[in-house]
């Protein structure tokens, strides 16, 4: 079992915890991710490593309540315990010096963008980051985003912070004013298509970090299967980074969508009975 040791909250529905795992920290790299149980009885969830301490023999992930095993894991606090962790998984960040990277993060994923922006900058590239959510108070990490950028910009749907409008609009002028060399997409799966459209316009190399459903994080289960250049990937195994002009969004957004009336079903009675 691995020990919740701090808990902050970013907004009413995005929590950051603190989690004892040293070899995990250890061994993790940009673009790693874990697969947690909350419980005994709890489903299996994957979520992208934001960071780690070796010192401390930490790890950090950054949450959304929206499910029943997300707000189980919101509710933990310092001290409780998580019954299942296991990591790192996935393949790690192919990172390099490259020029200008343009990164772009939407909604909670942020989180799974900061090592990635982090670990550009020490590479020695320039880093662009558009970090974009509906309104301000969904607007996380941008002080630690800030710290390995070069520039910043903050985009919100409906203008209550930053510049108002969408995260291509951003990624659209920064691409005009300059010549940018690769480009990182990290959100919600239609963020991600759209973003992904942008840059095939401009012809610029990208990587989506694809948030599948998952099950077992080996390649076993095959719940995590995505299309890629016309193929049959695991996202957990091939992934989660892919290139972003060959992924079959469309597919993979009606995968998504599988189980949505038996989540919300879940999520109504876990409501329900903690009124």
């Amino acid at each position: 079992m691995n020990k919740v040791v701090s808990k902050e909250f970013f907004s009413e529905n995005v929590v950051r915890l603190e989690i004892e795992a040293p070899r995990i920290a250890k061994a993790r790299r940009a673009g790693h991710f874990v697969i947690l149980r909350v419980d005994e009885k709890g489903e299996r969830i994957p979520l992208t490593i934001s960071g780690s301490n070796v010192a401390k023999g930490t790890i950090t992930l950054v949450i959304q309540r929206v499910g029943v095993t997300s707000r189980k894991l919101a509710e933990l606090e310092p001290g409780d315990m998580i019954t299942d962790l296991v990591g790192p998984l996935g393949q790690a960040t192919d990172v390099k010096k490259a020029g200008t990277i343009l990164a772009c993060g939407g909604g909670v994923g942020v989180a799974p963008l900061l090592p990635i922006v982090e670990a550009n900058k020490k590479a020695g590239n320039r880093v662009i980051s558009i970090i974009a959510a509906r309104s301000k108070d969904l607007i996380i990490l941008e002080d630690q985003i800030r710290e390995f950028s070069d520039e910043v910009i903050v985009m919100t749907d409906d203008g209550s912070y930053g510049e108002k409008g969408l995260i291509t609009e951003g990624m659209e002028r920064v691409i005009k004013r300059e010549k940018v060399d690769e480009a990182v997409i990290i959100g919600p799966a239609i963020m991600m298509k759209f973003a992904a459209e942008v840059t095939r316009k401009y012809e610029i190399p990208s990587i989506a970090s694809l948030n599948t459903i998952m099950v077992d994080g080996t390649g076993m289960c095959g719940a995590c299967r995505v299309t890629v250049d016309g193929k049959t990937k695991f996202v957990c195994v091939d992934g989660p980074e892919f290139d972003a002009h060959k992924v079959d969004f469309d597919e993979m957004l009606m995968r998504l969508s599988g189980y949505k009336d038996f989540e919300k079903d879940a999520n109504d009675r876990y409501l329900n009975q903690h009124k």
